[in-house]
């Protein structure tokens, strides 16, 4: 074997519930949008999420949440909720433009 795979359960939120949207793109969102696997838009290439931040938030909300090409729906993280996902969204746009 050459790596591991877990797909368990992660927390989402710090103390207090706010959504930890950072530590939860970490785990759940890097392997593809920290590489560029799979043709996944990089996390801080300005380049490459220019076109896709113009199409708003909702679609971009809604491609995340549903699947979009090669990402499936959530990621394939099913276990996060839709809040948790927006707010990775938003995460990854503030660190995008």
């Amino acid at each position: 074997p050459v790596g591991k795979v877990s797909t368990g359960k992660i927390k989402a939120a710090a103390a207090g519930g706010k959504v930890d949207a950072k530590g939860t793109y970490q785990s759940a969102c890097f392997a593809c949008h920290g590489t560029g696997a799979a043709g996944a838009p990089k996390l801080g290439d300005k380049g490459a999420w220019k076109k896709r931040i113009a199409q708003g938030k909702s679609t971009l909300y809604s491609h995340a949440l549903k699947g979009f090409k090669g990402m499936p729906p959530k990621g394939g993280r099913g276990d996060l909720s839709d809040g948790v996902v927006k707010a990775i969204v938003d995460y990854m746009v503030s660190q995008s433009k």
